[in-house]
C-alpha cells in the first residue's frame, strides 16, 4: 500500500483532484484513503478551505499509475448555493 501514497488522484470525469496522502486500514483491509486536495483543482473552495478529504474505499474506481475516484465522492457546490435566496433583501 505504501507505493500508492503520493500518486495523483483524478475523478472519473478526468479532473485532477489531489494526491494520496495516507491509506486507512481496519483489520488489515483498506477502509478509506486520505487525499490532499491539489490547489490547481479548484476544490479547496468547495471543501470550505479543508486541506483534504477521506474517501471511502468503495468510491475508488481504479488504482494504477494514477488513482481514479468516483465523482460522487467529491462534494459539489451547485449554482444554487452560490446565489442568494429570492426572499433575501440585498442591502
Amino acid at each position: 500500500m505504501s507505493e500508492v501514497v503520493g500518486r495523483k488522484v483524478y475523478t472519473d470525469s478526468g479532473d485532477l483532484f489531489g494526491m494520496i496522502e495516507e491509506v486507512n486500514l481496519i483489520d488489515n483491509k483498506v477502509d478509506g484513503w486520505r487525499i490532499v486536495v491539489a490547489r490547481e483543482s479548484g476544490m479547496i473552495e468547495v471543501l470550505g478551505g479543508a486541506r483534504g478529504i477521506i474517501v471511502p474505499h468503495q468510491f475508488i474506481k481504479a488504482i494504477g499509475d494514477i488513482v481514479i475516484i468516483n465523482r460522487n465522492a467529491v462534494p459539489v457546490q451547485t449554482e444554487e448555493e452560490d446565489m442568494p435566496l429570492e426572499d433575501e433583501d440585498l442591502v
